[in-house]
């Protein structure tokens, strides 16, 4: 299953759609399509953000697409989504648990006492 990566904003948890990078020496913010591979200096953004994005006063903006759109689950990911469904809904066998028995060398000695009611 391939992970699908989120926007990067925070508390939004849909998937990115677009790719965020600041050319700093040229004071400019370019907004493209969603990269092969997360970069360490970029930032994924979800197609809502990536439409609604301003930049820093001064800065300019540029939009290499303008129709964003969020990606679709393939049919891998709906596979293994149901194949982690099944297997968690599968019963799972109660653990055995035996006390281990002690040992010859070692005298039982237990927390509690037989007291005698006669005096």
């Amino acid at each position: 299953m391939m992970a699908t990566r989120q926007c990067s904003r925070s508390s939004c948890a849909r998937p990115a759609a677009a790719t965020l990078t600041y050319v700093y020496g040229d004071s400019t913010v370019v907004v493209g399509s969603l990269s092969a591979t997360a970069e360490p200096h970029s930032y994924d953004l979800c197609a809502h953000h990536a439409d609604r994005f301003t930049a820093p006063r001064g800065w300019d903006v540029v939009h290499i697409q303008t129709d964003f759109i969020e990606p679709e689950p393939s049919t891998d990911d709906l596979e293994a989504l149901a194949r982690a469904v099944r297997e968690a809904g599968r019963p799972r066998p109660a653990p055995t648990f035996t006390p281990p028995a002690p040992l010859a060398s070692e005298p039982r000695r237990g927390h509690l006492r037989v007291i005698s009611t006669d005096v």
